[in-house]
């Protein structure tokens, strides 16, 4: 059964004096008070986990902008990379595939293992080649190449459309990472966008302001591979927004 609430009867059938939308004035009232104590109380527990994460300045310079010379910064050997590893004339010693270990090292033969995260191909190559001449050949040439580089990746979490892991290269900012998740949903706080990153050893946060980033206010930080992202929840609008899916018939929320 279906009833209209402009219409003037009450539980029992009997016609009222006073219409039914007059009868619901002080129920809107206090419905719409104590949603609203709620969304305050809500939101400002949510938004105090994070005021000690630096922001500003500060925060970028835990999480920079990408720099103008990244694009052309050679590659640097990562764990879980894919190598070829040859000598000139010495078909013995190639390796077709030869991994890079978790640990950064490659496992070569007469030298045994040998760290090269974090150098290019020609660095590492270069210093074979002195360890081979050193005690075993005479003007060794060494080809080191990358056949199937890691995949670096970015976890985007939080008030995201699509949460989940995503490729990132050395071009990939914030705003880009954010988009392959496929944008905030319409209760994110922007302005508690989180950067966590790991850096000789410690952990890292950061705290942004999207709107600020959008609308070229601040830099568009640079997202590296191992980052996470978690874009900030607004309580306040999601207890006004799940309050107007239960009521809908009071008509007493406003739209954000």
């Amino acid at each position: 059964m279906i009833f209209d609430v402009g219409a003037n009867f009450s539980a029992t059938g009997r016609t009222l004096d006073r219409p039914a939308k007059e009868l619901w004035k002080p129920v809107r009232k206090e419905i719409s008070l104590a949603a609203a104590s709620c969304a305050l109380l809500l939101n400002g527990c949510a938004g105090s986990e994070f005021n000690a994460l630096p922001t500003g300045t500060q925060a970028y310079k835990i999480i920079p902008e990408v720099a103008k010379e990244a694009a052309e910064t050679p590659y640097q050997l990562q764990p879980g990379d894919e190598l070829a590893f040859d000598v000139l004339d010495e078909p013995t010693l190639a390796i077709e595939k030869l991994p890079v270990d978790q640990s950064g090292r490659i496992q070569l033969p007469l030298i045994g293992s040998l760290k090269v995260k974090g150098m290019t191909p020609a660095e590492a190559s270069a210093l074979i080649e002195q360890m081979l001449a050193a005690k075993y050949l005479r003007t060794p040439h060494v080809t080191l190449n990358v056949t199937t580089p890691v995949v670096q990746t970015v976890t985007v979490e939080g008030q995201v459309t699509k949460a989940g892991t995503y490729p990132v290269d050395t071009q990939t900012t914030l705003l880009t990472a954010i988009s392959m998740a496929q944008s905030p949903t319409r209760i994110a706080k922007l302005d508690e966008v989180i950067v966590f990153r790991t850096a000789n050893g410690n952990r890292l946060a950061a705290r942004f302001d999207l709107k600020r980033i959008r609308a070229g206010l601040d830099p568009d930080p640079q997202i590296l591979g191992g980052d996470a992202v978690v874009v900030g929840f607004s309580s306040a609008k999601s207890i006004y927004r799940d309050a107007l899916a239960a009521a809908p018939i009071f008509n007493i929320f406003t739209r954000f």
